[in-house]
């Protein structure tokens, strides 16, 4: 069964995409048409392949890797933020810090910077500095937050990226694509599909749109978490039972090996 249809996309706007003049040849399979100088896209190949993106972020997901979210334009930072903390992913909706993928260690520095200020919040150090001082610090916290607050759990490089806007994020597909990171985003008609790992031809403008496809994917990961947490608890049911199995036939009488002896 597909994880969404033509009627839900078509409603959503997901078939608009950008003006003749501004589209990019490489996107040409995913368009049905033309219509007062706007491409329409092919909602058919769309629901294909949203379902198959979301069967590889299920697997993902069910294998207990973790998948970036990213989306720094205003129509999708607030659904983006909702749909990936509603599967406990992490996200990037403010600015892409440089080097976030390919400099890694540096990223986890500035998180481990704001964990400490924490720290020197709560036990009272920062009360012995004068109040401009505290200001200072609580502004340098607050602005890592914004920014980094949202991968503060991400303490290696995530297995997959998703991404709304590929022209608008492409620092990050490139940072991606050097390491070897698959790549699934929502590609509009003025956009190169062809470093895209998972691509999903829709509008990637509309919030609807946005929504939509996100509904789909994010479903579908929370399926792989569930299975994955339903395998742990079986495994770990089995575990007692061979634990148990063996502490009984440890408790039980040991059989003589040989019958006594006759007088």
């Amino acid at each position: 069964m597909a994880r969404t249809n033509f009627d839900s996309l078509l409603a959503a706007g997901a078939h608009f995409g950008h003006l003749k003049r501004k589209w990019n040849p490489a996107m040409a399979p995913y368009i049905f048409m033309e219509r007062n100088g706007i491409h329409i896209i092919d909602l058919h190949k769309t629901v294909a392949k949203v379902d198959q993106a979301a069967d590889a972020l299920k697997q993902i997901a069910k294998s207990g890797k973790r998948i970036l979210f990213v989306a720094t334009k205003k129509q999708a930072k607030e659904v983006v933020a909702e749909k990936a903390a509603s599967v406990g992913m992490p996200y990037v909706i403010e600015r892409w810090p440089g080097g976030m993928l390919t400099n890694f260690p540096t990223i986890r520095k500035a998180v481990k910077k704001m964990a400490n200020i924490d720290k020197l919040l709560n036990d009272g150090t920062y009360d012995k500095l004068s109040k401009r001082e505290n200001l200072q610090i609580r502004r340098k916290r607050a602005k890592l937050e914004k920014n980094l607050g949202s991968i503060a759990d991400l303490t290696r490089l995530p297995s997959a990226l998703f991404v709304i806007d590929v022209m608008k994020e492409h620092i990050a597909v490139s940072e991606a694509n050097r390491l070897g990171i698959p790549v699934f985003a929502i590609v509009d008609t003025n956009s190169d599909p062809r470093n895209i790992d998972f691509v999903i031809p829709a509008n990637d403008d509309a919030t609807k749109s946005i929504e939509v496809i996100l509904d789909a994917v994010c479903g579908a990961i929370n399926e792989g978490l569930e299975e994955r947490k339903a395998e742990k608890v079986d495994m770990e049911a089995a575990g007692e039972t061979k634990a148990a199995e063996k502490a009984e036939a440890a408790e039980a009488p040991a059989e003589e090996a040989e019958a006594p002896a006759a007088e």
